[in-house]
């Protein structure tokens, strides 16, 4: 998607939405959108231009407080080893501050003349990406770029692409030679596009750039560039670069790690006392930490000194940050994060004896819930009220997040920041858990570990291609309960979409997936008028949901792409789906925590040849 361009606003002497800088505004985003879409490495196009959003590291400089709020979640924040997050600066007419931006990439071409070098060779005027040449024609972003799994970016070589076989190097390293770019005309494909040089060799297309090994096969090396980094040195990089084109999904994936507001960090002390933690946790007594409060808080009745000494003890049951705490360690810790939220939504929350500034409210259905039973779900718990926070950790190119490393991850600054941007959203959701009895032996036939080990064999595959050492690459989730409870989430969505009237990108899923949890929290993931309105808690009512889910096995019972869908066994990106594709199970991108992969229908409902293999094919039948 293409950023809307923002109007120019004339400015008078004194206009409070005055930037704070003379630097030229260039389109407009959402704030989600810098979180989700347009974060910190994206490239954005802007009508005829490209640009890259820049590093946070002068973000404390240009994000004010009251245009870039602190977010408090101390889970999260704990997990991340940072002190708090911002909320990315909004960027319109009204702001006085935007997000930093930079031009990339450099390459440009010029549709009139067909020139085709750097964008300081067309000597454009200040605040303007025209060639001077052809009566201020507008030039065109170069519509390559050139990535590594390492994050590193830069511009296509377009003169070894042209010079692979006639490299006669001149003093300054190149033919001396004026290259230019034209378009055949004669189909859409890359062999239309052409590059030629004045230096007489012969011209060349574009076709097979994007192949794996096009630049290695040249001798081109990625040069360890970092463009949205200001002054960052470039590094030393043992990957093999990849031709992209400029718009591709590829180019930049962010990695988001997000955390429920759960007790006790939810009614809203914590907030007020994040500037004193650390002299807190400098006290273990009681009559320690009542003298501190007394003092630093005078006159304020509504800091409890049990409530302060709860969330200390908290605080120490969640294994504070080790500085050299390796990968596994902290991705236990993420773990460890969920499985406090899956304790926390089963146990709920009443709202009872809970004041307005209470972010949780998590209660079970006062409705018989035998209606349920006989689709082997447990109590469901409505979720009135909640809070989620996403922070942006990192990014990756080319690589999938839920396939890459944490070597592969691009940071966000060129030194470590003690905060990192997010979003924050509120809502209403439905936690749903399975019967772990009936799950277990369910999980425990032959026919079902088959399916799934099968499943987790394609991932383990595509996790090793993907870590710089196979030895490192972190393990497959996929289990049965895991992948039967990511399918489940996903006809669920599809149904109360059509049901409930809720887009299906408006919903998200929240696995709780393990040896020891068997829950799936759906709820509302944006921040708009889809929000918490209370038509999705009552979508949670027993007898409401078993219709509901009854009828959504039916229709996953039944695919338009059968039988090629129900049989076959490599599906979806990477192969590592079963019997899953859009016409079924499949979600918008923003509703689904692993990437639309590791799904099967199959274990739902079963398949001609094995009705057993589904968890809910005896259900059906009643």
């Amino acid at each position: 998607m293409t950023p809307p361009t923002t109007r120019r606003r004339r400015r008078t002497d004194g206009d409070s939405a005055a930037p704070r800088l003379a630097l030229p505004r260039r389109g407009s985003v959402r704030r989600s959108q810098m979180i989700t879409t347009y974060g910190v490495g994206s490239l954005i196009a802007v009508d005829n231009e490209s640009f890259i959003v820049s590093g946070i590291d002068d973000a404390h400089r240009s994000w004010t407080l009251d245009e870039a709020p602190i977010i408090r979640e101390h889970r999260l924040a704990h997990v991340l080893d940072v002190r708090h997050f911002r909320l990315p600066p909004a960027s319109e007419d009204t702001s006085k501050d935007g997000v930093r931006v930079r031009r990339f990439p450099l390459w440009h071409s010029c549709p009139s003349c067909q020139s085709l070098q750097h964008v300081r060779g067309f000597n454009p005027p200040p605040g303007r990406n025209v060639c001077t040449d052809c009566d201020d024609e507008p030039l065109v972003p170069s519509r390559f770029v050139v990535a590594c799994e390492d994050g590193h970016l830069d511009d296509f070589p377009y003169w070894k692409w042209l010079h692979r076989k006639n490299r006669d190097e001149g003093a300054t390293g190149l033919c001396g030679g004026r290259l230019s770019m034209r378009f055949s005309g004669q189909s859409a494909s890359l062999r239309s596009i052409i590059v030629s040089c004045t230096c007489g060799v012969p011209e060349v297309s574009m076709e097979g750039a994007f192949r794996r090994s096009a630049l290695t096969d040249l001798g081109v090396r990625c040069e360890g560039r970092r463009p949205w980094l200001k002054d960052a040195p470039t590094e030393f990089c043992a990957q093999a670069p990849r031709t992209l084109q400029r718009g591709s999904s590829s180019v930049w994936q962010p990695v988001l790690k997000s955390a429920l507001s759960i007790p006790p960090w939810s009614d809203g002390l914590a907030d007020k006392l994040s500037e004193r933690w650390e002299d807190l946790r400098a006290y273990s007594s009681r009559l320690e930490i009542e003298i501190y409060l007394k003092a630093a808080f005078p006159g304020d009745d509504s800091i409890s000194v049990d409530a302060v000494m709860d969330l200390l003890a908290a605080e120490q049951e969640e294994d504070p940050a080790q500085a050299d705490e390796s990968d596994a360690v902290a991705v236990s810790r993420y773990q460890a994060l969920r499985r406090q939220e899956y304790e926390r939504l089963c146990a709920g929350n009443a709202l009872r004896d809970k004041g307005r500034e209470e972010q949780f409210v998590c209660e079970p259905p006062v409705t018989n819930t035998a209606d349920l039973a006989p689709l082997g779900v447990g109590r469901p718990m409505l979720v009135k009220r909640l809070r989620e926070v996403r922070a942006l950790k990192a990014f990756t190119r080319i690589a999938d997040p839920e396939t890459s490393t944490e070597g592969h991850e691009a940071a966000l600054s060129l030194t470590p920041t003690d905060w990192l941007p997010a979003m924050e959203v509120h809502g209403e959701g439905v936690f749903v858990r399975l019967d772990e009895e009936r799950l277990d032996a369910w999980a425990s036939l032959d026919s079902v570990t088959e399916r799934v080990e099968q499943m987790r064999a394609y991932h383990d595959q595509v996790l090793r291609e993907r870590a710089g050492d196979p030895a490192e690459a972190p393990a497959s989730p996929a289990t049965p309960r895991m992948v039967l409870l990511h399918t489940l989430s996903h006809i669920l969505i599809n149904e109360w979409s059509l049901e409930a009237g809720y887009p299906a990108a408006s919903l998200r899923e929240r696995l709780y997936a393990d040896d020891t949890m068997a829950g799936s929290l759906i709820y509302t993931a944006t921040s708009d008028s889809a929000g918490s309105l209370g038509g999705l808690v009552a979508q949670g009512e027993p007898l409401r949901l078993a219709g509901t889910l009854r009828s959504a096995l039916r229709r996953a019972q039944w695919c338009s792409a059968d039988p090629l869908c129900m049989e076959t066994e490599t599906g979806g990106a990477n192969g590592i789906n079963r019997a899953a594709c859009h016409a079924c199970v499949l979600l918008p991108e923003t509703s689904c925590e692993h990437g639309n992969g590791l799904l099967d229908r199959a274990l739902l409902v079963g398949t001609p040849e094995n009705p057993d293999l589904g968890f809910f094919v005896h259900a059906l039948v009643l």
